[in-house]
């Protein structure tokens, strides 16, 4: 059987079994054996094991529990009250001011914690109510929050990021470094639109009332400075070590909850309920997190020995004649179908045994060392889509979860349109300049 034939096999028996709603890992891993076992006999069930000691190898992969550890400690302890509490003093007077600070806020709560569900909650618990009681109209509140948690899966320190890197055998650090400009150009886009929407839309978003504001003293805006300036120090004192080579990524990484541990004991806020809360839910998606990459190293092996990668970059470049630039936007359009059905995680091991080598072979006109890393961005930047668009997109149905029943999932769906637009044009800009994700690690680690 040709090895294209034996590629669409897996992958169409890959997707029959995933209606079935069994575990991704599971369905996953189940068919890498099945497919090694039928393509080389009893021997071929070893690359479930050697995939499983080539994880247990990875130190990096221990700094994902503990970014996952320091996110819940923030959020379940709620050390981001203060910080919001800063950006509604000095962001309230201007219209669409509070939805502003909220972008800020979740800024911030992604560089201290890698995944999207804490800025979520946090976003949900104490922005969603004061935007509401303020008149915000609520799909304009649901899509700020909605958008700027996806944030935490771009700005360092990002879980998915880690997770590319095992299956993309590519450096954490310098993915991490090239997620900073367009992350925070990104959030700076999602500012500019609240920004102007609210300048011709004041209705949508109102400014605080002039006798609210008069009651605001320099004292108390000074006062909420100094007590959100916390998440920043927590923040500095994980990545300067890092960026200046300190310390490694799982050095960092402890440093970070260890000061976020300390900071939330300082308040009195560490109670037993937010160490067991956050204990059990860094377990839980720890394990998911480590079954995926299991698996996808044991399906990419598989494709390794089939040698599938190379059959079909020839059929997609000498027998169609696809241009490099074209095969890539064709990926990620198929990753943005993907994302309404699929999560990143699902994504990512669906696919990346294909895409991930055939975009280190096509000639893009980027370093074959730096391509891996910039198509980590792309790839991260189409999961923050996803994770916003209709009708299975996760952050959908988080918000679902977290938002008071005036609310509908119509509101829900509707409130990220405009969202979901400025990030296809942010991924655009990307791919067209991929020096805005390539320009830091390149400064941090050159040649």
């Amino acid at each position: 059987m040709p090895q294209e034939m034996i590629a669409l096999l897996m992958f169409s028996t890959m997707l029959l079994l995933m209606m079935t709603g069994q575990r991704v890992f599971g369905l996953i891993g189940f068919v890498a054996v099945v497919a090694s076992i039928a393509l080389w006999g009893t021997g071929g069930h070893t690359m479930g094991f050697s995939a499983a000691m080539k994880l247990m190898k990875w130190y990096p992969l221990l700094s994902l529990p503990m970014f996952v550890y320091m996110g819940y400690v923030m959020s379940e302890s709620r050390l981001a009250d203060d910080l919001y509490r800063m950006f509604h003093v000095w962001f309230g007077r201007i219209p669409g001011g509070l939805a502003i600070g909220t972008i800020l806020l979740m800024v911030l709560i992604s560089a201290m914690n890698g995944l999207s569900v804490a800025g979520m909650a946090i976003g949900s618990t104490i922005a969603l109510p004061e935007l509401l009681r303020r008149g915000y109209d609520k799909r304009m509140v649901t899509g700020v929050i909605q958008a700027g948690s996806s944030l935490g899966i771009l700005i360092p320190p990002s879980v998915v990021l880690v997770l590319y890197a095992m299956i993309a055998r590519t450096p954490v650090s310098e993915l991490w470094l090239a997620g900073v400009v367009p992350g925070l150009l990104m959030a700076a886009f999602f500012i500019a639109y609240i920004a102007v929407r609210g300048a011709f839309q004041p209705h949508l978003a109102p400014a605080l009332s002039a006798e609210e504001r008069a009651q605001i003293t320099w004292a108390e805006k000074l006062s909420t400075l100094k007590a959100g300036l916390l998440p920043f120090a927590i923040f500095a004192a994980m990545m300067i070590p890092f960026v200046n080579g300190w310390t490694s990524i799982v050095e960092s990484s402890v440093i970070g909850v260890a000061t976020t541990v300390a900071a939330a004991v300082l308040k009195g806020r560490f109670t037993w309920t937010v160490f067991e809360t956050a204990t059990r839910n860094t377990l839980g998606i720890s394990c998911m997190f480590m079954w995926v990459i299991l698996a996808a190293l044991a399906f990419g092996a598989v494709f390794d020995g089939l040698g599938a990668v190379k059959a079909i970059d020839s059929l997609f470049t000498e027998k169609m004649g696809l241009s490099p630039w074209t095969i890539l936007i064709l990926m990620q359009l198929s990753f943005l179908v993907m994302g309404m059905f699929l999560d990143d995680t699902a994504m990512l091991v669906i696919v990346a045994p294909l895409y991930v080598p055939l975009v280190a072979r096509l000639d893009l006109g980027i370093p074959p060392d730096q391509v891996l890393i910039w198509y980590g961005v792309l790839y991260t930047m189409t999961c923050q889509i996803a994770y916003l668009t209709p009708p299975f997109g996760y952050n959908l149905f988080l918000m679902r979860a977290f938002a008071p029943p005036e609310i509908t999932m119509g509101d829900i769906y509707k409130s990220v349109t405009p969202f979901v637009l400025v990030m296809i044009a942010t991924l655009a800009l990307i791919m067209a300049v991929p020096d805005l994700a390539l320009w830091l690690p390149n400064t941090i680690y050159p040649e």
